[in-house]
């Protein structure tokens, strides 16, 4: 976790209103978290940290691109996101958790906040459901070698079902009908 610590903001010295700061998200940062769906990318982070008396708001904006493997023929590709969250945290005596996913709680004691866990969870939010090599936007095309092979394969599939559905037995159970 030492490549995460830089993504601590240190805010009990800020004055009061709007502060900017800067991260850079690569590979490194993603082997951070185990399982995570995205393993490599290119991503610069701008936080917007608005400093008020009884809460900091954070406006989150993610730009760049991430390396992600087609469901279709397994190419990698680069998929070009941009998020754009706000996050509030609210502070508090003891450590309470609020039902408001877009709040979270921090105690009073603490001087700095971990934006890490936050900036990995927008990023894998921001991944397609289904990844495609085409509609990625950039002319990429799916690899045309597994594409006859896949096609070759299910054409394969279709005839061994024609075969099956001449079994005798078949046209035997569907006279019961």
């Amino acid at each position: 976790m030492k490549a995460l610590k830089q993504f601590s903001i240190p805010f009990t010295g800020l004055k009061l209103g709007k502060h900017q700061f800067e991260f850079e998200v690569d590979k490194s940062f993603l082997d951070a978290f185990e399982y995570s769906l995205v393993k490599d990318g290119a991503l610069k982070v701008e936080v917007e940290l608005d400093k008020q008396e009884t809460m900091l708001i954070l406006h989150f904006h993610i730009l760049g691109t991430i390396q992600l493997n087609c469901d279709k023929c397994l190419a990698e590709f680069s998929q070009p996101i941009e998020v754009n969250e706000r996050q509030i945290v609210k502070f508090a005596e003891d450590d309470l958790e609020s039902d408001d996913l877009e709040i979270i709680m921090l105690n009073k004691k603490e001087s700095a906040l971990d934006v890490s866990e936050m900036i990995y969870e927008f990023i894998n939010v921001s991944v397609p459901y289904i990844n495609n090599c085409e509609q990625a936007g950039q002319g990429q095309k799916c690899d045309p070698e597994m594409i006859a092979t896949l096609d070759k394969l299910a054409s394969g599939t279709a005839e061994k079902e024609e075969e099956q559905n001449d079994d005798p037995r078949w046209e035997a159970l569907k006279k019961l009908k």
